[in-house]
């Protein structure tokens, strides 16, 4: 299926200590009511070798929204800032994200 009108929100999160993937993930599961999210996957990496894949993170979170305008809601969400102070900032050691939209 190809994706059109998708704001594609993914973050991958490298913790402290990897005893903490549980609570990250319990974490990233209060994020599933926010209502400006249209998907949601909660990944780690997959047993993949090439050497173009970076496997080194712990966690991911691919979010997929209709337009900007619901990721910005989105980021503002109380939960989404809960989560965020919280859970990724005490625990991880290093998130990036990666934000794209249809071209």
């Amino acid at each position: 299926m190809f994706l059109k009108n998708t704001f594609v929100h993914h973050v991958h999160f490298w913790l402290k200590n990897k005893e903490d993937k549980a609570r990250l993930i319990e974490g990233l599961n209060t994020l599933i009511p926010i209502t400006h999210i249209r998907d949601m996957h909660i990944g780690a990496p997959a047993d993949t070798d090439r050497e173009v894949i970076d496997r080194s993170y712990d966690v991911s979170l691919l979010l997929l929204f209709n337009d900007k305008a619901a990721q910005d809601a989105y980021q503002a969400d109380p939960t989404h800032v809960i989560f965020a102070e919280e859970y990724a900032k005490p625990l991880c050691a290093k998130v990036v994200v990666q934000d794209s939209v249809n071209i």
